[in-house]
């Protein structure tokens, strides 16, 4: 768990905290409640949300979350399962080595190691991305739509568009190690920062 910090926000909810693992990158800004996991070597940007108060929310190794992205969940509905009116709502599971871009909105969604999410885009309830699938910048993804391995996928609503290469993919797992280069990068000089402003004060 990161050392307290007055630009981050970490709050248990429901008898739940929020476990995050030593070696991931909290940026200021953030706000993390709740019932949520962030696996090692992790990145969440400047002013990400995520919160894990309805349901739980986990994030993989490696797994980027980029700038002023929400990641939330979908809770129990009363009612029978059995009906389509009830059942017991949707986490948010996200997997290892995920790229999520700038100003996603992820709800209740399984995102699959090795899957993407580009900038500005909307993964809705029950959606599944497959490992090494892509969802486009932009693009929503409407509820329990399902992006196999290797398609992306674009438009509102998104559709198929093609299959990925392999280069496409060793371009994104290229990103997933940038991005955790960039948060280690990020940290020294926060902590930096910090300890000239204690060193001044």
């Amino acid at each position: 768990m990161p050392a307290h910090r007055p630009d981050i926000t970490i709050i248990a909810l429901n008898g739940k905290a929020p476990r995050i693992h030593d070696s991931a990158f909290i940026a200021p800004g953030c706000r993390i409640m709740g019932d949520v996991e962030i696996g090692p070597d992790a990145s969440i940007w400047y002013n990400c949300v995520l919160r894990g108060d309805v349901n739980r929310i986990v994030i993989g190794a490696r797994t980027n979350i980029q700038d002023g992205t929400v990641v939330h969940c979908d809770s129990a509905r009363p009612g029978s399962a059995n009906s389509g009116n009830g059942g017991p709502g949707s986490p948010t599971i996200i997997g290892d080595d995920v790229l999520i871009g700038h100003m996603a909105m992820v709800h209740g969604t399984i995102l699959e190691d090795r899957s993407f999410v580009g900038l500005g885009a909307i993964v809705m309830d029950k959606c599944r991305i497959e490992s090494d699938g892509m969802l486009a910048a932009g693009a929503m993804l409407t509820p329990g739509k399902i992006i196999p391995s290797r398609q992306l996928w674009a438009g509102r609503p998104a559709k198929y568009v093609r299959e990925l290469t392999d280069e496409a993919l060793a371009e994104m797992q290229m990103g997933v190690a940038g991005y955790v280069e960039n948060g280690r990068l990020h940290r020294a000089a926060l902590d930096g920062a910090a300890l000239h402003g204690a060193a001044k004060a």
